[in-house]
C-alpha cells in the first residue's frame, strides 16, 4: 500500500508543478532557444524528468528552482546538438565590444517582443543570467543553483550581460541614448 501512496503523492505533486510553472517554463526555453515546437518538447521533457527523477528532488530547494535546472540543463544539451553551421553564426554574431547599462532596462515587461528579439542575439551565458535574474527574478543563490555557478560568477556576468544587452538596444535603436 505504501508505494501506490508514494506514486500517488508524486503524482499529485509533479501535476501541481506542471499547473503551477509549465508557462514560465516554456517561456524560459523559448527565449533561449526562439524554436516553439522545440520549447514545447523541452518543457515537456523536463516535467517528465521531474517525474522520474522526483526522488532526488530533496526540498533543499523551491521546487521551481529544481524545475528550471532540469530545463536549464536540457536547453544547454538541446543547444550543443545543434548544427555546427548554427553554432558558428552564433559565434561570430556574438563577437561584439560591450558597454554598461544599468540594471532598469532589463525590467522591461517578458511581453516585449523587441526585448525578446535583441536577448536572442546575447550569447547564451548572457541570455540565461539576464532571464533568471532579471525576467524570472530568482535570487543571485538560486540562479547559481539553476546555471551551477558560483554567485560572483552570476554577478559578474550578469553585469557584462546588461552591457552587452545595452549596446544591442542601441543598436537596434530601442534605446536612443545610454540610460544613466
Amino acid at each position: 500500500m505504501g508505494g501506490k501512496n508514494l506514486s500517488y503523492i508524486r503524482d499529485k505533486e509533479v501535476l501541481e508543478w506542471y499547473e503551477q510553472f509549465h508557462e514560465s517554463i516554456f517561456k524560459y526555453i523559448y527565449m533561449m532557444i526562439q524554436d516553439y515546437q522545440s520549447a514545447e518538447d523541452l518543457r515537456h521533457e523536463t516535467f517528465l524528468k521531474a517525474y522520474i527523477h522526483y526522488d532526488s528532488f530533496r526540498g533543499n530547494s523551491n521546487p521551481k528552482t529544481w524545475l528550471f535546472s532540469i530545463a536549464h540543463n536540457l536547453t544547454v544539451d538541446y543547444i550543443r546538438k545543434r548544427k555546427p553551421l548554427t553554432i558558428l553564426q552564433d559565434v561570430l554574431l556574438f563577437k561584439k565590444d560591450l558597454k554598461p547599462l544599468p540594471e532598469e532596462i532589463v525590467e522591461i515587461k517578458e511581453s516585449s517582443q523587441q526585448l525578446y528579439n535583441v536577448l536572442a542575439k546575447l550569447k547564451d551565458s548572457y541570455r540565461e543570467v539576464i532571464i533568471l535574474r532579471k525576467i524570472k527574478e530568482f535570487s543571485i543563490e538560486e540562479t547559481s543553483i539553476i546555471l551551477g555557478w558560483s554567485e560572483s560568477k552570476v554577478k559578474s556576468t550578469l553585469f557584462r550581460a546588461i552591457q552587452a544587452l545595452e549596446k544591442k538596444l542601441l543598436k537596434e535603436g530601442i534605446l536612443s541614448e545610454k540610460i544613466v
